[in-house]
């Protein structure tokens, strides 16, 4: 297969630094997540965000769940939105949400937000608004799946980071026919809605609207936890907030997710690793992508 991720050529697509850098130069990455019951979603995602190098993290949440996140990060700003009696994004604040994300550099909205008809409508209104780079995720990607050609409608080339069953809603097949073609439904997808899907799983595939492709070869069974796709979200959003291309930002994300997961793996045991962990080897794999100068 030829369509492997490179290592060597990811590398020249990393954003550059210097050490009279300040955090305005790399970008602001807006998240749009959570819910009552979904609150480490919310947290996941953020963190993931902080820790792909870019320079300041907003995360929006329904006000009544913001004490409770908020308790523990220190390093994210913080947005309140109208909240449903679920505890959920009310589509009030949909407005809100367009208007601050106007002056960001990149947006990810999904992870955790819940199914609550309010929410779907709050969702199903801000995509087509958001005008700056935008990903899809988790439950974002279920409040279209009646309604998929709303995709076209948002700006530029929106990515969907979608699991098999998120994939199989979109598409109205079972997963066992994606998992079965799994490129060549990430890429169909991908031209028939003008996007870039990451198509998660064993091997992930990240496929463009011009047909080109690449599978992903770190990550073990040690990621099918919960919340470790929030952690992919978030690095890949990041990446594209400090102004990588799209379809390199999604490549470099799922390599270090996948590889922060490997080393997990050799260093715990892929049965009790969780998503909190990658955070642990996140600079691990980091260091094996651009080492130090005293490495």
């Amino acid at each position: 297969m030829n369509n492997l991720i490179n290592i060597h050529e990811l590398k020249s697509f990393l954003p550059e630094r210097s050490e009279h850098d300040h955090k305005g130069r790399f970008g602001h990455l807006f998240v749009i997540a959570g819910s009552r019951y979904y609150t480490g979603a919310a947290k996941l995602s953020a963190c993931a965000g902080m820790h792909s190098g870019v320079g300041l993290v907003t995360l929006g949440v329904p006000s009544v769940v913001v004490d409770v996140i908020a308790s523990n990060l220190m390093e994210i700003i913080f947005y309140p939105f109208p909240s449903t009696k679920e505890g959920t994004f009310s589509e009030e604040g949909a407005e809100k949400v367009i208007e601050i994300s106007r002056d960001k550099n990149a947006v990810l909205v999904g992870p955790g937000l819940t199914q609550s008809p309010s929410t779907v409508n709050f969702v199903k209104r801000i995509l087509p608004n958001i005008e700056v780079p935008l990903i899809i995720d988790a439950d974002a990607l279920n409040a279209i799946s009646d309604s998929p050609g709303i995709l076209r409608m948002c700006n530029g080339t929106p990515i969907l980071t979608p699991h098999p069953g998120e994939m199989s809603r979109l598409i109205k097949i079972s997963t066992k026919e994606i998992q079965q073609e799994r490129e060549q439904c990430a890429i169909d997808f991908a031209r028939q809605m003008g996007v870039i899907v990451v198509l998660k799983g064993h091997h992930t595939v990240i496929a463009s609207p011009d047909g080109k492709y690449a599978v992903n070869t770190t990550g073990g069974h040690g990621l099918a936890k919960g919340g470790t796709g929030d952690v992919l979200a978030g690095l890949i959003a990041g990446l594209v907030a400090q102004g990588v291309s799209p379809f390199y930002a999604c490549q470099l994300g799922v390599w270090l997710h996948g590889r922060a997961g490997d080393l997990a793996e050799k260093t715990l045991h892929p049965r009790s690793m969780t998503a909190v962990d990658l955070f642990e080897f996140l600079h691990l794999a980091w260091r094996e992508l651009e080492p130090l100068p005293y490495d």
